[in-house]
């Protein structure tokens, strides 16, 4: 597959728990993950609730190729942000990503793109390596709109990215998370084909075939594999799947 930096040679197969978990059953996720023969080409990011990075941080040790990942920092160092975390917190409770502008984010929460940016802006400038999240709403798919919708997004991040070798792009069709609905291998391709294209013409062609552009939305077991063997595909961003025994099929997949 294409867009594996030298500095960055792992495909990254990330966990994104939600807000779902406790402490018996995210033990019983890394236990399992300690345990499995897992590909070592593969860095596996496990995005726990806040709560629980410590936790997992501490179970896994320095020594593992499984890394912690926030689900989402705020863009100031401290402050009265009641119910946020900033990026020096995430650090400290072991994490070494963040995951930024997840859809839940921008169509849960009304985050903008401004917003998203800024948290990119402090995430790089802690130490933090961003998973940074785009994708269309099905509406948005429908009418033609994918590539606007990405470039706009894609935007505020190439804003706020000085180093582009500390950023994993997500790509997460919105009305493919979580609905079962998964984009087939030819649609994802063609989109992660697109964004590259983009970088490459926006950015740089080195950054567009180094960087790491992974796809999100409903990957499970059965389909892990045609997708992994996309070529502009470098990885996964596993939801529902990754709090499951098949999320070890996933990691090895590729």
């Amino acid at each position: 597959s294409s867009g594996i930096n030298a500095e960055w040679p792992l495909r990254p197969g990330g966990g994104n728990f939600k807000m779902n978990g406790d402490v018996a059953s995210l033990t019983a996720i890394t236990d399992r993950l300690k345990g499995a023969p897992l590909n070592r080409a593969v860095e596996v990011v496990l995005a726990p609730p806040a709560c629980y990075l410590q936790l997992l941080s501490s179970q896994l040790g320095s020594e593992s190729i499984v890394s912690v990942s926030a689900q989402n920092t705020h863009e100031s160092a401290k402050g009265a942000f009641t119910g946020e975390i900033s990026c020096a917190m995430a650090l400290d409770c072991g994490a070494k990503y963040s995951i930024l502008g997840h859809s839940e984010r921008r169509h849960v929460f009304g985050e903008s793109n401004a917003q998203i940016g800024s948290k990119t802006t402090a995430a790089l400038a802690a130490g933090l390596i961003v998973i940074a999240c785009i994708g269309e709403k099905e509406e948005e798919r429908e009418s033609g709109k994918t590539m606007d919708v990405c470039i706009e997004q894609l935007t505020a991040f190439k804003d706020n990215i000085s180093d582009w070798s500390k950023v994993v792009i997500a790509y997460e069709p919105v009305w493919a998370i979580g609905t079962g609905k998964v984009a087939t291998p030819a649609i994802a391709q063609e989109t992660h084909r697109d964004i590259r294209s983009w970088l490459s013409e926006n950015v740089s062609a080195e950054v567009a075939s180094a960087v790491r552009i992974i796809y999100g939305g409903s990957v499970n077991g059965k389909n892990c594999q045609e997708l992994a063997q996309q070529a502009d595909i470098d990885g996964f961003l596993v939801g529902g799947a990754s709090l499951k025994p098949e999320f070890v099929d996933i990691i090895n997949a590729q």
